[in-house]
């Protein structure tokens, strides 16, 4: 990579450099469209199903001759690209809150909410747990043979129950229900000898066996629920498990026979020894339709059994939901285990473990599930069937101080308290026709009759504008020129059906970006970004940027330069055309001292500096500069022969005699320079004059034998030198180990000199 570079000239290397750019470019704006534009994206509905980032332009000569996918973009990229706000089709997220319904437990109860795919909205269900409710029991009692001792404690447990809730609840009602299995082989056995009476092997009078068989309706008298119990006989079937869910679902379902109280806490309890059947167990039966989820019983006893399939778990948990149920099972050690995987798929359900059904544990289970259910407070939000695979849910519980959140409930919930539950809905497809719907959605407390309807408005399709036009139809055939006129003059494309596609003073179709067809320009479409304009001439990467935007984001590229917005100019609109920013605080621009370009001072003088040119260490008070000058023996001078000398005196020609001379920083550097030569010259003449002066006295008569000369008396003066002589060896590295010597004499200071101190 490296030497294909060097060798390409300087202008192929910044040819290179400069379709890597627009590639980054492109790449980078990309990465922020890229999840709304899409080649495929034909309509305003396609657009909008991208996400709800993304905005449909109908604005009617928006990117003209571009493609209709170009008209779905962020909203950010539409603004930037010339479309009003008011033009833009994006997605509306709406909630609606009806304060007017009351409510004791739940609030609110109507939330109404518009969608479109890839949107969500999020509301708040307040939920409050009072401190006293009535309450409704049902029993729901095996009474297969191996339940012959249980029953018998039951019979004692209705007075005794009812005087222990009373601390909790003053308007306990009872009900009673029984089941086995269904009667259908192989689940019992159908000699006919067994039909009637199962037990007969045992000389035992037994009841038929049967799903479900509705006893006792809801009633406060504790006496008649005894006395009902005391009637009750055991009955038998083949296998081990029983059909207790079908049973639970018709006692759930059956509201009018049961005669569950609307305003009543609801309890389900259901006793057995066995595990249960579960959805599609009764194929060995030959039972093979599901169940329909409705009741069915005809002089309380359930007549679907021998016809339909037991429930599935779901569809149990959503009738227990959807009629406010809490289920509480009361279940033998052995099959405790079996039970306690149920309960975790079943909202609202408590699990209780017995040894044997006596009335004292039997009570005490009752009572515990009671204070455990109230006290935890979770929320269901079930979708319509249809609809529900494109819809998605969050819960998030906010529980009173004290409580323990879990996933959708709060745990420990005191009476009086409220818990907050933070629901969020989102929208993942539109139906498969593409057409807005309307979606019921209910948030349910689990085990309060009381609940939130969500209405979801889906919009899928677009509205565009009161008039409902989103032009999608630009790509319409062409009309002949006898069947259309435009404002009433014709249009001879007969002879130059190309003439609409050329700009004026062109003779090249669509400035060679794109084809005309039908009298309009349709641009290419382009790597490096988009060509657009009613002759292709303008697109968004050809011309130059300015802080990662195209013209600075202050103007559109015309055929390869920027054609700025007011106020701006410059390659890449860069400059204001304002000089405000130069203006100096006295009002000058740029102080007197420059000139205002692209909004910046640029000064006149490089010792000026300065956002405002008002720095100058070299400038003086131009006053002090004019009155500086005296010409009281000259004529005064106009104004424009003070200009002429210096600008800055101009302002003060009024108060000042004249300006006589000009001050320049040349003059005064030279002015400087002449007195520092003038110094050191007169200070080398006094040096020599003052050593000819001291020579002089020296070799004056009398000199020798002055005071304070000195010299060397009893030697023979001939013998000393008059010369110093000495060598010295001095060692160069060049060229080596070969040292130089240099002979130096140096005079010595005459005998007969003394000195002088």
């Amino acid at each position: 990579m490296t030497s294909g570079l060097r060798s390409l000239p300087p202008l192929g290397v910044l040819l290179c450099c400069a379709v890597v750019l627009a590639v980054c470019a492109e790449a980078s704006s990309a990465a922020g469209a890229g999840a709304c534009w899409s080649p495929g994206v034909a309509s305003c509905a396609d657009c909008l199903r991208r996400g709800p980032q993304c905005a449909w332009c109908f604005q009617e000569d928006f990117l003209h001759g571009s493609g209709l996918s170009r008209r779905c973009d962020l909203p950010e990229n539409l603004r930037g690209r010339g479309c009003h706000p008011e033009f833009m089709e994006q997605s509306e997220v709406k909630v609606e809150v009806n304060a007017t319904l009351g409510s004791t437990q739940v609030s609110p109860r109507d939330v109404s909410i518009t969608l479109r795919p890839g949107s969500d909205a999020s509301f708040i269900v307040a939920v409050k747990q009072l401190e006293r409710y009535p309450v409704d029991l049902y029993y729901l009692v095996d009474v297969s043979a191996s339940m012959q001792e249980n029953l018998n404690h039951l019979k004692t447990v209705g007075v005794a129950l009812s005087l222990r809730m009373m601390e909790h609840t003053s308007d306990l009602w009872l009900g009673f229900g029984s089941f086995v299995d269904k009667p259908v082989s192989p689940y019992i056995n159908v000699h006919p000898s067994k039909i009637s009476n199962p037990c007969s092997d045992y000389e035992i009078r037994c009841r038929p066996a049967h799903g479900f068989h509705h006893v006792l309706s809801m009633t406060g008298n504790m006496s008649e629920f005894t006395r009902v119990i005391k009637r009750q006989r055991i009955s038998g079937n083949m296998d081990t498990p029983e059909g207790g869910l079908d049973a639970m679902l018709q006692a759930a379902v059956c509201q009018n026979a049961v005669g569950w109280r609307p305003e009543a806490k609801r309890l389900l309890l259901l006793m057995t020894d066995q595990p249960s059947h579960l959805a599609l167990d009764s194929r060995l039966g030959g039972i093979v339709v599901p169940h329909d989820g409705l009741c069915h019983l005809e002089n309380n006893v359930y007549t679907g059994s021998t016809r339909m399939d037991h429930p599935s778990l779901g569809q149990l948990s959503d009738k227990l939901l959807e009629n406010h149920i809490y289920s509480v099972f009361a279940v033998e050690k052995l099959q405790y285990q079996w039970y306690e995987e149920l309960v975790r798929l079943l909202p609202g359900s408590y699990l209780g473990k017995l040894g044997l059904f006596q009335a004292p544990t039997l009570i005490d289970l009752v009572v515990d599930a009671y204070k455990r259910l109230l006290s935890e407070v979770a929320v269901s939000v079930s979708v319509e069937d249809e609809a529900v695979s494109r819809f998605w849910v969050s819960i998030s519980p906010v529980c009173p101080h004290g409580s323990t959140a879990k996933d959708r409930s709060c745990s420990g919930v005191q009476p009086g308290q409220m818990v907050y539950f933070n629901i969020t809905i989102g929208q993942h497809s539109c139906a498969k026709d593409g057409k807005d719907e309307d979606v019921t959605v209910l948030v349910r407390p689990v085990g309060y009759n009381e609940s939130t309807v969500v209405r979801i408005r889906s919009k899928c399709q677009c509205s565009c504008g009161p008039m409902g036009r989103c032009n999608e139809d630009d790509q319409s055939p062409c009309i002949d020129q006898e069947q259309r006129s435009d404002h009433g003059h014709l249009k001879d494309s007969k002879t130059d059906p190309n003439r609409n596609c050329r700009a004026d003073g062109s003779n090249v179709d669509c400035s060679g970006r794109g084809v005309c067809e039908c009298g309009k320009c349709v641009c290419d479409q382009s790597r490096l970004g988009i060509i657009y304009g009613k002759y292709c001439e303008i697109d968004d990467f050809s011309c130059p940027y300015e802080q990662e935007l195209l013209c600075g984001g202050r103007g559109a590229c015309v055929s390869g330069e920027c054609v700025c917005e007011d106020g701006w100019t410059g390659d890449s609109c860069g400059c204001p055309t304002s000089t405000s920013v130069c203006q100096s605080p006295d009002g000058s621009l740029c102080s007197g001292r420059g000139k205002c370009v692209c909004g910046k001072c640029v000064c006149d003088d490089p010792e000026q500096y300065g956002e405002l040119c008002e720095r100058c260490p070299t400038c003086q008070n131009p006053q002090q500069i004019c009155k500086s000058v005296d010409c009281n023996h000259s004529q005064r001078l106009s104004h424009k022969e003070v200009e002429g000398f210096n600008t800055t005196c101009a302002p003060f020609a009024d108060s000042i005699n004249c300006v006589s001379e000009r001050v320049s920083s040349g003059r005064l550097v030279g002015t400087f320079l002449s007195v520092c030569a003038l110094t050191v010259l007169c200070g080398l003449v006094v040096v020599a004059v003052s050593r000819l002066l001291m020579q002089k006295r020296l070799r004056s008569p009398g000199g020798a034998g002055g005071d304070g000369g000195h010299h060397c008396p009893g030697k023979d003066l001939s013998y000393i030198p008059t010369i110093n002589e000495k060598t010295v060896t001095y060692r160069r590295d060049w060229p080596p180990d070969h040292p130089v010597e240099m002979h130096i004499q140096v005079p010595k200071m005459p005998l007969g000199d003394s000195w002088q101190f």
